[in-house]
């Protein structure tokens, strides 16, 4: 019975990529053993066919039924709450656009609480409106999570001198926050 319903799980599941094709016809075997499982201990082993066990469990897995797992509706990282209460989860670490790429890595801190994160978004901001519009493209950049050499090739400046720039953004940064003047140098 193995084969034929693997066979059928393949194809059922033929869409998917290698990795999660392998995975979904796994857990269609796996499902089906349970079935045929519980169909002998009823004494109706005669009542088992391959095809209806595969398209069991095929039915199972396009479900979002697990052998050995239970269904959580209240979890918003189970598949199955995704799929019913029309959930999506998003990655914070991936950046959209270069323009407000800073916006999604301030959402890192994970001790900040939403009023923080909030006021740290509109500071950051005001504060990049004040500096010249080189000073501006290279905090960007930094802030993104680039490195320094990156930074170097991108704006054709020395490591050093991103480097001091990078010195230079800091110390910007802190006096803004405590209202000290800053003359900026590109």
């Amino acid at each position: 019975m193995m084969p034929v319903i693997e066979n059928h799980a393949r194809i059922a599941f033929r869409y998917l990529g290698r990795e999660a094709r392998q995975e979904a016809v796994q857990e269609t075997l796996c499902n089906a053993c349970v079935a045929f499982s519980r169909l002998v201990a009823q004494g109706k082993a005669d009542l088992a066919y391959p095809t209806v066990l595969a398209r069991y469990g095929v039915a199972q897995v396009r479900s979002g039924r697990k052998v050995g797992c239970r269904l959580n509706i209240r979890d918003v990282l189970s598949p199955y709450c995704q799929r019913r209460k029309n959930v999506t989860v998003e990655r914070l670490d991936k950046f959209d656009d270069e323009e407000n790429a800073w916006q999604e890595v301030v959402v890192e801190d994970r001790y900040a609480g939403p009023a923080e994160v909030a006021s740290t978004r509109l500071d950051f901001a005001a504060w990049l409106e004040e500096l010249p519009k080189r000073l501006r493209k290279i905090a960007l950049f930094l802030a993104a999570g680039e490195t320094t050499s990156a930074a170097a090739r991108r704006f054709r400046r020395s490591q050093g001198r991103i480097s001091q720039i990078r010195r230079q953004l800091y110390e910007a940064w802190h006096q803004y926050q405590h209202d000290l003047p800053f003359q900026a140098t590109a």
